[in-house]
């Protein structure tokens, strides 16, 4: 592993270097090349240097939130979830830029190499966590807030052919397990949960947990029952 140790991290002096060169290792094929995607992802971090700090935050959220990560060194190198979060950054940026087509062939590549589709239009927080990363189902008008956590198989999708803000929207330190379906313009507040194969519906309130297809909502806070629906 010594040469890509040194060509990714050890012969790098940034952050935001290394992981462009780990993104594009792992993106470039045919169409475009590693060195011309490192360009263009060197070319996003100059202009808009905040996300290569929000991709520390991934890093640590990883590390301490995942009990068989014990460093940064494997979730940098080859943790599809991280990078797919971070090449979905890439194409958010370009999106917003008017740089559609560009943004639409990272979407593709994050889904034949990490094997989850995150629309370039989404909006994802800080410390975001996505654990495996496959099966993974991110819409279009999604909004992630920060520390969330998400697992294998879990789709944020629309309902119908409904135009406008028609997904869902994640508050801060949610967990989202593994398997779960949340359709629509649904809101999960804060620090709520989601219970692994649960089919969502319905706006959970902060704190509460929904389990079950379709979901019912128990824990909720101040509720006075801890299995209580809502």
């Amino acid at each position: 592993m010594a040469s890509l140790l040194a060509a990714t991290i050890l012969n790098v002096d940034s952050l935001g270097g290394a992981l462009s060169r780990n993104l594009a290792r792992k993106l470039g094929d045919e169409t475009l090349e590693a060195m011309s995607l490192r360009r263009i992802i060197d070319g996003v971090y100059e202009a808009v240097p905040s996300i290569v700090e929000i991709a520390e935050h991934d890093l640590k959220a990883i590390v301490e939130r995942d009990p068989a990560c014990a460093g940064y060194l494997k979730p940098f190198l080859f943790f599809k979830g991280f990078l797919g979060v971070q090449t979905h950054r890439i194409a958010n940026v370009l999106q917003v830029a008017g740089r559609e087509t560009l943004a639409a062939y990272l979407q593709s590549r994050t889904s034949a190499v990490f094997h989850m589709d995150i629309h370039p239009a989404a909006c994802i927080g800080r410390g975001v966590f996505i654990d495996h990363g496959v099966g993974v189902v991110i819409g279009e008008t999604v909004v992630v807030g920060d520390d969330v956590s998400i697992l294998q198989g879990v789709t944020l999708g629309g309902v119908g052919a409904i135009r406008g803000d028609r997904h869902p929207r994640i508050g801060n330190g949610v967990l989202l397990s593994a398997d779960a379906i949340l359709l629509g313009g649904i809101r999960i507040g804060d620090d709520a949960k989601v219970a692994a194969g649960s089919v969502l519906l319905q706006d959970v309130p902060a704190g509460c947990t929904a389990v079950g297809a379709p979901a019912r909502l128990v824990n909720c806070p101040g509720s006075g029952d801890p299995v209580g629906a809502g």
